[in-house]
């Protein structure tokens, strides 16, 4: 059989049924494109936008002296903070977070997150919070824990071989 050419018409027209889901798809695209922006304006789960550039040489050192001065303990080779309420600050770097986070549940922390090598995810479990921990910037969330537990920090963006045992916690009291 030779190739050649298609009919001149090949598709059939789409009949009722069709054009009744080809409008509800288009409807629902329309909706959520004008809920979306609405959503965003409105929606209460949406982070404070405060951030600022800082190297990661220096945000790792900053990250230091915060764990030095508030350090209590240890936990398999991760330092131990309880700080008083107010800024705060934790990195995450090739395979863990650092320093664990002992916070007074009522109290109000300003967190700052950030990266000291490469780009990381920080989810707070069991907690639906994901946030971007990116070399070069400190991006500040202001929290106020309000129920006491452990909840464990876990890098959600691919960062290399050991991601998948990349963790850290936060201890409420």
């Amino acid at each position: 059989m030779p190739i050649s050419a298609p009919e001149r018409i090949w598709w059939k027209p789409a009949g009722k049924e069709e054009k009744i889901w080809i409008a509800v798809a288009l409807t629902w695209c329309i909706l959520i494109t004008l809920i979306m922006p609405y959503w965003h304006i409105t929606g209460k789960q949406n982070p404070p936008q405060e951030y600022y550039r800082v190297s990661p040489t220096k945000f790792a050192s900053i990250v230091e002296r915060f764990t030095q001065k508030y350090k209590t303990g240890e936990e398999n080779g991760v330092a131990i903070v309880e700080p008083p309420e107010g800024d705060i600050f934790i990195a995450g770097s090739q395979f863990v977070w650092h320093p664990i986070l002992k916070l007074q549940s009522g109290k109000t922390y300003r967190l700052h997150l950030s990266s000291t090598d490469v780009q990381h995810g920080f989810s707070i479990y069991p907690l639906n919070m994901n946030f971007m921990a990116l070399p070069d910037m400190d991006y500040v969330l202001t929290i106020q824990p309000d129920k006491p537990g452990e909840y464990f920090i876990i890098c959600n963006e691919f960062c290399g071989g050991g991601h998948h045992a990349m963790t850290g916690k936060i201890i409420v009291m």
